[in-house]
């Protein structure tokens, strides 16, 4: 099997309409503590920080430089509040593959902060990484993830079942989406 070496990826400033993607800070670690006080951050992302010392590991992994995984705090521009977090993980550049992950904090969610920084995140990678697919998993029974990756742009391609253990403990059946570099992006111009 063929090896590609990459080197630890930066994660780069990029707009997200009216959101920006930057890198996490040490000075992000009460905000993304707070975050984790919200009972669906814990079930669907969070298993694991059940502490502050968690919280600060956690930052410590997003903060980090990795050739396989990048990770963005996602703020609002002029108040740099964390509105969530966006991860492409899982890269594979033989493969040319990768998979993204994100939450949205309680307070910021239904304003299309999720939909947004995905998307964000995908242009940036298909047009940076040697990546032409990007998977998208989530629970069945978490609903909002599934409107938002059909939003930004995934098709829906099948059920992976008991696939991944969550916050719960139990190990939920998965809806696998996909967006391929070719696939039309979706027109994000006309959401709030």
């Amino acid at each position: 099997m063929e090896t590609v070496a990459l080197e630890p990826i930066e994660p780069v400033e990029l707009e997200a309409g009216p959101f920006r993607l930057r890198p996490w800070r040490p000075d992000d670690l009460e905000a993304l503590w707070s975050a984790f006080q919200d009972p669906e951050i814990r079930m669907w992302n969070g298993g694991g920080v059940a502490t502050r010392e968690d919280a600060l590991a956690l930052l410590g992994r997003r903060a980090g430089r990795y050739p396989d995984h990048v990770s963005w705090a996602v703020v609002d521009p002029a108040s740099d509040e964390l509105l969530g977090s966006v991860s492409l993980h899982s890269i594979d550049p033989v493969g040319t593959d990768g998979q993204v992950g994100y939450w949205t904090s309680p307070a910021a969610r239904g304003r299309g902060v999720a939909v947004a920084a995905v998307d964000a995140v995908c242009r940036w990678a298909f047009g940076t990484l040697p990546v032409d697919r990007i998977e998208l998993f989530h629970a069945v029974e978490n609903t909002a993830s599934g409107r938002v990756a059909e939003k930004a742009g995934f098709v829906q391609e099948g059920r992976s079942r008991r696939s991944y253990r969550y916050g719960d403990g139990v190990k939920h059946d998965e809806l696998l989406w996909a967006r391929l570099a070719d696939d039309p992006a979706p027109d994000l111009s006309t959401r709030s």
